[in-house]
């Protein structure tokens, strides 16, 4: 007797496609992602954030220095603690709801010439204004008060004594800064706005992404600048070596050029010692020199002589000293004090010659 066979039970019909091929199975996707679920590129303009954080300090020393004015009990360094918090909370709280506060107000106001300002530094700069006009001292709201030397001199002493102390580094301030670039760049210029629904994806982004940080190649240079910005940074880099401005053979590094140009570069543009209207640069001296040996040896003459020769006779006497100088001494003098001294040897050997 045969086994009894299983039951396949009920046939399952092959699912086609239109022209008779069978359809591949579709994965499933998973769950989808909301837009508050997608996964933000983390990265933003290095520059402009190093810049925003740069602000904050004198910001915050501003803050402190108009608040304890005229106080006999308080000083800066004794609310930098309590002010420095408030000033972060009120300034990230502004920039929260900044870029929808500037599409209401562009939607009410359609006058182009009150356009929201769209640098991140303007804007957080008027974040910082509002914070510390609210903690001026009736001092700190006197007008003479706010524009006088005195106050900038007690800011620029704080702002001295908290990196000294390294009361809020750089690197704190900069994270507070990259969130706040983030929160008010409502046209995406300082951060990259990609968001993707895994790590995976958002990992092959970053690794093309023209916001990611880079170290300028150039030595000596820890300066850390977004991919986008590394042609400017590069432009403008004090530790890059660049041929000489004025195209003499020496390469040398950015931050040198001034000091070269002016001190020690061959090229480096200089008039007649001679006093002839003439401008050369410098590695041609000796060149204008032979050139201008006669005008300079007139000039040379009329002050030995003052009024005793005429022009024809100094012309005369000019020839004379070159024919008597043997060894071309008259040329290779680089002022006048030493053409003088020439001068004068060779017309005395021509005096007692005679």
């Amino acid at each position: 007797m045969d086994p009894p066979a299983a039951d396949p039970g009920p046939a399952k019909a092959e699912a086609v496609g239109p022209q008779g091929e069978m359809d591949l199975p579709i994965a499933d996707p998973g769950p989808v992602r909301t837009e508050s679920e997608l996964v933000q590129c983390p990265y933003c303009d290095s520059e402009a954030m190093h810049k925003l954080a740069q602000f904050l300090l004198p910001g915050l020393a501003a803050v402190c220095v108009d608040s304890t004015t005229g106080d006999l009990f308080r000083s800066p360094s004794a609310v930098a603690v309590d002010l420095r918090k408030e000033m972060v909370d009120h300034i990230t709280q502004k920039s929260e709801t900044f870029i929808a506060d500037a599409l209401i107000e562009s939607e009410a106001n359609q006058n182009p010439e009150n356009e929201m300002p769209d640098d991140p530094y303007e804007i957080v700069s008027i974040f910082m204004d509002d914070f510390s006009s609210t903690k001026r001292n009736i001092i700190g709201h006197v007008s003479g008060w706010l524009l006088s030397d005195s106050r900038d001199d007690k800011i620029d002493d704080f702002v001295q004594e908290m990196e000294m102390t390294k009361f809020w580094p750089l690197e704190r301030r900069e994270a507070i800064a990259e969130v706040l670039l983030k929160n008010v760049d409502l046209k995406t210029k300082f951060h990259c706005p990609e968001k993707y629904e895994n790590e995976e994806r958002l990992a092959d982004h970053k690794a093309q992404c023209s916001f990611r940080p880079v170290t300028c190649p150039n030595e000596g240079c820890r300066a850390k600048v977004s991919v986008r910005c590394m042609q400017d940074h590069d432009a403008a880099c004090l530790f890059k070596i660049i041929q000489c401005e004025q195209n003499c053979e020496k390469r040398l590094l950015r931050r040198d050029m001034d000091r070269h140009c002016v001190t020690v570069c061959a090229m480096r543009p200089m008039k007649c010692p001679f006093g002839c209207d003439s401008s050369f640069p410098e590695t041609n001296l000796g060149e204008h020199c032979s050139e201008s040996l006669q005008l300079h040896l007139l000039k040379v003459l009329q002050a030995i002589h003052k009024k005793g020769f005429t022009e024809d006779q100094l012309k005369d006497r000019a020839l004379q000293l070159e024919k008597s100088d043997d060894h071309g001494k008259l040329a290779k003098a680089r002022d006048a004090r030493s053409l003088t001294n020439i001068v004068k040897d060779l017309e005395a050997k021509m005096k007692s010659s005679s």
